[in-house]
């Protein structure tokens, strides 16, 4: 297939070939034609080390890099910055070289392997290179006074290879290494379970007499021989999970494993040296073999669908450039970016750090944080969020968190504090595991007595099949597996769990009740109309507006904004929670909030909707009339939710027009008006006195004090920060009807880990009493529990397929209750 391409096309990566180019390569008598000097080098390279075959079996032609690949190109000289080396380039040797491993994109075969060394190790300053070809990486050594970082990584590209630090932080490569020693454990396992197999069935299968005396010591001696390694390699976490289990006075699953493990080779051992009793050396190497499988299966699958704790923390690029004062552009480590620096964002390049676009308008992708995967358009003004992805136009931002400031870096700190605490219903299973541990040793002891009386020579054998069969693994697993799945499903649709009862609460939930703005509506206040009184102009109260409002956080000051005047300063100002704010201007008190507290009695507002005064020493200036879109989803969530059998509720500060307004258009029933936000904490205490379990979402400072008192606090994605450490979760995506989801994958979790929870029980009440009268033998209990372990983890992973549809049944009815 060596006519891939047109002969005006490069016959390496099918560009067009310029006139009279002079570069070309010769294939089985054919001259093609190429495009230029890298492609005629990359072309001979593959030829003449022997894999001419790439050409004439490829089926197409190799992917181009786009522009926003190219963009790249100017970051690599971010890379020769010693800070940023510091992290993944260390000494190789007294020789003054360094090493470093480099992640590569793009490796297909041990050609792309071939390739990558043969043109590194053509460098001048390359010491050694080795391509991983299972993890694609590039493991490097070189001499700095001869070749720079940034060199290698553009050479790399050049062959069309993307290249990045690979340093993995304490944890990952804690548990890269937790998994080779599995992987060799398990491989020490099966070949000793293979080979004393291979010498245990000849005595199985023999009859009395066809074996010697001489051939059964021998073989005897060779399983023990090969027992040894896979009791105290493979089996070596059993032991030591044992010993800390008995240090702490918990009883966990490993207990009996070890006992059983420890007793049979100690048993076995003993025979074999002193030809006394039976040998049960395949037995021990069988379960062992069996138990590490079952368990290495598992630990695989809850890693693959649950929690990363470097998934995020991964998320901000590693480099930036920053806009000097003087307009140059700066390439520098993300890590060392401040707030009020100026950041240039390229299309094709991650946003660096929270901030704010001061030029430029383009799309952003934010699936990685939000869940969500249609990008979202962002104009001058608009806040973005550090991890974000820049589609289309470059963009100009005003960092304002950067670093372990960045929002991002606030959501690993609330996943973790949420997975570093268990819920009650996994709690209670942990008891169970435990309890049922004491029971199961007290029961062996008992079945093991009477087996001294039945039959002393089965005796062990039934001993090691109690103690493995009824191993409490599912049990333990049961809650944990469905949670870490849960958890990882809920984060998928941006939907972060920050407290560990949250998830079991929410299940449960009863009422749902909202707050209006930046909740039902999207927060992003509009000033519509301006009133002034007497010889005011609005362009002067509206300056003295945005002077009080210059330092909040409320969707309402973000209204006032447009009209920042520099020259008024504000001073003193003191914010009222639910009522409004007052500060000191040229010598006056100024007040701007609900008219009763702007005027200090009650005042009539010009029309109907969502109106603020203005006061002067308790006088009126201005009346401000403001609008707030209704959230997209929020009549279809609403919807939703009711036909879940859940009462929503809307309790808001504002007034009785603007929230009845709102009632009527999303067909709540159940609403409150003027609620002040002890009020609101108030209504929440009612509520649960009466049985009720409250899910409240809110997202201001006024609702700190009824999300902290709510049985679930939800805080929606632009919650000030003050809501959000107060929240049980977080909204990372502004679509409401992650809400609605959030309850319905909450109780299909409870479903599973009830069912697990069953499952496990009724195994183990079931396999006791067999094992007990001699039914299974060793290896079969440690298929047998090994299997009930992976039905459990299998059950839980359903719910990382998990898919919900909201239901289109009718509304259910509520009581109405206005205020």
């Amino acid at each position: 297939m060596s006519n891939v391409v047109p002969a005006s096309d490069c016959y390496h990566c099918g560009n067009p070939v310029p006139a009279g180019a002079p570069w070309a390569i010769t294939l089985d008598d054919n001259t093609h034609p190429l495009c230029c000097p890298g492609c005629e080098a990359v072309a001979h390279a593959i030829v003449d080390g022997g894999l001419e075959s790439y050409y004439r079996y490829r089926t197409e032609l190799p992917e181009r890099p786009d522009e926003r690949q190219a963009a790249k190109a100017d970051t690599w000289s971010v890379f020769d910055d010693p800070g940023l080396q510091a992290q993944f380039v260390h000494p190789d040797g007294d020789e003054g070289n360094v090493k470093a491993t480099l992640a590569i994109e793009g490796i297909t075969c041990a050609a792309c392997a071939w390739l990558i060394e043969h043109r590194v190790n053509a460098l001048e300053g390359i010491t050694t290179s080795a391509v991983n070809l299972t993890h694609h990486r590039l493991r490097v050594s070189w001499d700095p006074q001869q070749l720079k970082l940034s060199q290698l990584l553009a050479e790399l590209a050049a062959i069309g290879y993307d290249a990045q630090p690979y340093e993995p932080d304490q944890a990952q490569a804690r548990m890269q290494h937790e998994e080779r020693m599995n992987v060799r454990r398990l491989i020490i396992a099966a070949v000793g379970m293979m080979q004393v197999m291979m010498f245990s069935i000849p005595i199985y299968v023999s009859g009395p007499g066809e074996i010697s005396d001489d051939f059964y010591a021998l073989f005897h001696w060779l399983s023990f021989a090969l027992a040894t390694p896979v009791v105290f390699f493979s089996a070596q976490p059993f032991f030591r999970n044992a010993l800390r289990d008995l240090r702490t006075g918990v009883l966990g699953m490993d207990v009996p494993v070890s006992l059983a493990i420890g007793g049979a080779y100690l048993a076995s051992s003993y025979a074999v040296l002193f030809d006394v009793g039976e040998v049960y050396f395949d037995s021990v190497a069988m379960f062992t073999f069996f138990l590490l499988f079952g368990r290495y299966v598992e630990g695989r699958a809850r890693r693959r669908s649950g929690h990363s704790g470097n998934a995020l923390s991964g998320v901000l690029p590693i480099s930036a450039t920053r806009l000097e004062s003087d307009g140059s552009e700066r390439i520098l480590p993300a890590s060392e970016l401040a707030p009020d620096d100026r950041v240039l964002i390229k299309p094709g390049h991650g946003v660096p750090a929270d901030g704010v676009i001061e030029e430029g308008e383009s799309s952003l992708d934010e699936s990685m944080l939000t869940g969500e995967y249609l990008p979202v358009t962002r104009r001058v003004g608009d806040r973005i969020i550090g991890g974000s992805q820049n589609m289309e136009n470059p963009l100009v931002i005003r960092v304002t968190h950067a670093g372990r400031e960045a929002r991002v870096a606030g959501i690993v700190d609330l996943t973790d504090r949420a997975f570093a605490s268990r819920p009650r219903l996994a709690q209670m299973a942990a008891r169970m595991a435990h309890l049922f541990v004491l029971r199961l040793l007290v029961v062996t002891a008992c079945v093991t007595i009477a087996w001294w009386f039945i039959d002393p020579s089965r005796m062990l054998w039934v001993l090691l099949s109690v103690l493995v069969v009824t191993c409490p693994c599912a049990l333990a697993l049961a809650t944990p597996a469905a949670l870490t799945a849960g958890h990882g499903q809920l984060r998928k649709r941006g939907v972060l769990i920050t407290r560990a009862d949250a998830m079991e609460t929410l299940s449960n939930v009863t009422r749902v009740i909202f707050d209006k703005t930046g909740t039902l509506t999207r927060g992003e206040m509009h000033l519509t109309q301006t009133q002034p009184f007497g010889e005011l102009t609005a362009e002067h109260v509206q300056a003295i507006a945005a002077a009080l409002e210059a330092h909040s956080e409320h969707p309402i000051a973000r209204a006032f904004r447009p009209f920042r005047d520099a020259t008024l300063q504000a001073k003193d100002i003191h914010s009222h929670t639910g009522q409004g704010l007052e500060g000191t201007l040229n010598g006056a008190r100024w007040k701007l909030g609900k008219p009763e507290f702007a005027a200090g009695e009650p005042i009539s507002a010009p029309a109907r909707g969502q109106w603020l005064l203005l006061s002067e020493n308790g006088e009126p200036r201005a009346w401000f009339g403001l609008h707030d879109g209704i959230r997209d989803d929020a009549a279809a969530t609403i919807k939703a939710l009711q036909a879940q059998g859940l009462t929503v509720e809307l309790l808001s500060g504002d007034t009785v027009d603007a929230v009845e307004s709102l009632a009527n258009q999303l067909n709540i029933i159940t609403w409150h008006a003027g609620t002040s936000p002890e009020g609101k904490l108030a209504r929440m205490k009612e509520l649960q006195a009466a049985g009720e379990t409250v899910v409240m979402i809110g997202d201001g400072i006024n609702d700190v004090p009824v999300l902290a008192g709510a049985d679930v606090a939800i805080a929606m994605n632009g919650a000030t920060d003050l809501a959000r450490t107060r929240a049980d979760a977080v909204l990372l995506s502004p679509r409401l009807m992650r809400i609605f989801e959030a309850i319905e994958i909450s109780r299909a979790t409870r479903r599973i880990m009830r069912q697990n929870m069953i499952w496990s029980v009724c195994y183990n009440f079931s396999a006791l009493p067999l094992a007990a009268m001699g039914l299974v033998p060793p290896w079969l209990a440690a298929i047998g529990m090994s299997l009930s372990s992976l039905v459990v983890v299998g059950n839980a992973l359903r719910l990382s397929r998990w898919h919900t549809t909201p239901p289109t049944s009718s509304p259910s009815a509520s009581t109405p209750v206005t205020a």
